[in-house]
């Protein structure tokens, strides 16, 4: 059974390679190995698709530092940057639906137009995306794209929301949750020069990786939303989530990777033990 009286799942701990892994994620990879449970499965996820972040030995980091901690995953690690051709297919079915539409506004030129509106509506993001480039004429976007002009590919979000009807998932902690994914906007779902966003990559990875319980910090209870979505849309199944809790610092603030000092490197190096940092991440004698 799991640690929290359900019985065993398959679950996954997700880190993108920008950077060294610190107490916060010792806490969620160890969350996630706990909640599999008897009988269930651990995976290990590297969420690799930003080239100009990702570096070859925070991968390799990752691995000592989880081996160190005396975790163990199931064999296949899923490296995103290997498998661009699924989020392909899940993009080409949505464009398909009629749901995609590409953005050529830049950051500056969103932030422009919503200081114009003088009322923009805020998402769990900040600003909602006002829609700027939602009524181009399909050939004037081909046209543009046709002559390597920069653009996202968003999620048309009131025809997608209106196409999949009422949608709810199952959180361990909170129950049913009713989908909201109008909240965000009209999402990016990749650009460019980048095949894939999060929201899609993680949907679809999810699905072919066989998670049937997703958990992660609270911090990405919003994108849900946004996921159970993209789940309706692509047919396929939704999991089961467990949100957990944020370490902090001693002032409050949410661990990052900036936070070199609590690097679980960081605490090897300066003598910590592997049980110590288990118990500084809230998970000794497990």
């Amino acid at each position: 059974m799991a640690k929290d009286g359900q019985p065993g799942a398959v679950t996954r701990f997700a880190p993108s390679p920008t950077g060294l892994l610190h107490l916060g994620h010792a806490y969620s990879a160890l969350f996630a190995q706990s909640l599999a449970g008897e009988g269930g499965r651990f995976l290990l996820r590297i969420e690799d698709i930003d080239p100009g972040r990702c570096r070859p030995e925070y991968e390799a980091a990752i691995y000592q530092d989880l081996e160190w901690l005396g975790l163990r995953w199931e064999a296949g690690v899923r490296r995103q940057s290997e498998h661009m051709d699924d989020y392909a297919r899940a993009l080409e079915r949505l464009d398909g639906m009629g749901l995609v539409y590409p953005c050529f506004c830049t950051r500056a030129e969103i932030g422009a137009e919503i200081e114009r509106s003088g009322a923009a509506p805020h998402g769990p993001d900040g600003p909602v995306y006002p829609g700027t480039c939602r009524g181009l004429p399909r050939a004037e976007a081909q046209a543009r794209i046709a002559a390597g002009e920069a653009h996202a590919l968003r999620l048309d979000m009131a025809r997608a929301a209106a196409a999949a009807g009422p949608l709810a998932w199952h959180d361990r902690e909170r129950g049913r949750m009713e989908a909201r994914p109008e909240i965000f906007g009209d999402v990016v779902l990749a650009r460019k020069d980048t095949p894939t966003g999060y929201h899609l990559a993680v949907t679809v990875d999810d699905r072919i990786q066989g998670i049937t319980l997703v958990t992660r910090g609270e911090d990405l209870l919003p994108a849900t939303h946004v996921h159970r979505l993209l789940q309706a849309l692509l047919g396929l199944e939704t999991p089961e989530y467990r949100h957990h809790r944020l370490l902090t610092d001693d002032e409050g603030r949410r661990l990052a990777k900036r936070h070199d000092s609590l690097s679980i490197r960081s605490l090897r190096e300066r003598g910590r033990t592997a049980e110590e940092v288990r118990a500084m991440a809230g998970f000794g004698g497990t």
